[in-house]
């Protein structure tokens, strides 16, 4: 049982009320991680621009959830694991190996495995990389303006794996649990 209440959709008032609509609009579900973060309206919000904004940027949504499925098995958030497991095999159209590879940083797109690596040596280096790591990277061919994606996107999913583990939000997707 999540350790954080879920603010319902149908019991929530205000701004909060109002932000789980737009999420229940906006995906046809409301995730339990968007009902726990609606115990503060301001973090939802802040949650979604977060996320709607990246989503506008460069990284392809295959990218994207490669890199949430890497952070996610890093921190040990199995509520992210399966949620992006999910999103990555049935909206992103990863298979279901790519997924599990991506996991342990790797990625057949050498791209998708730039940004991996990249984003590995973030995590391990608490965002401490070095100028070899960021020549690596453009080396492989992602810009200034992806490498700054990938530092958001970790960031990101940072947030979503803490959040999750510290309310132990009952998972409301198909469960997978992380390696170590």
């Amino acid at each position: 049982m999540s350790r954080l209440p879920l603010i319902q959709p149908e019991t929530a008032t205000g701004p909060a009320a109002d932000l789980l609509a737009g999420v229940q609009k906006a995906l046809g579900v409301t995730p339990n991680m968007t009902k726990a973060m609606a115990n503060s309206p301001a973090v939802l919000k802040a949650y979604l621009d977060f996320s709607g904004a990246l989503g506008t940027g460069v990284l392809p949504a295959r990218v994207r959830e490669q890199l949430a499925l890497l952070v996610a098995e890093e921190n040990g958030c199995d509520y992210c694991l399966s949620a992006h497991t999910y999103i990555a095999t049935t909206i992103a159209k990863l298979d279901a190996g790519e997924a599990d590879r991506a996991r342990t940083g790797l990625a057949a797109d050498a791209k998708a495995q730039a940004a991996l690596a990249l984003a590995a040596e973030i995590l391990r280096t608490r965002g401490g990389v070095e100028d070899a790591d960021l020549k690596a990277a453009r080396e492989a061919g992602l810009t200034d303006g992806e490498i700054a994606e990938v530092v958001a996107h970790v960031a990101l999913n940072v947030f979503t794996n803490y959040l999750n583990k510290v309310a132990d939000t009952d998972i409301d997707w198909p469960v997978v649990r992380h390696n170590h």
